[in-house]
């Protein structure tokens, strides 16, 4: 099942060094095909960064107790409770 997502016309200006863009334009990047595969590589690879980022800052923390790891439940659970109730 896709889903399609809803488009948004963007206008930009770039100033690049020439070698950049005869290159870039030799390799079909300046195409709005290319530019998007381009901007969601990177968007990508900044999330995968982030989470080995976050992935080394939990290393360093204890490992949460049973009761901690049942308290986190719980509290997820009720804030989802909270969440679905409001929307009524």
């Amino acid at each position: 099942m896709t889903t399609e997502e809803s488009s948004v016309e963007l206008e930009l200006k770039l100033t690049l060094p020439d070698s950049l863009v005869r290159e870039a334009k030799s390799r079909g990047l300046l195409t709005p095909q290319g530019l998007e595969a381009l901007l969601r590589e990177e968007v990508q690879r900044r999330r995968i960064t982030q989470l080995f980022e976050a992935a080394e800052q939990c290393a360093g923390l204890p490992p949460l107790t049973e009761a901690e790891v049942e308290a986190e439940i719980q509290a997820a659970r009720a804030e989802k409770r909270a969440s679905l109730a409001s929307r009524r």
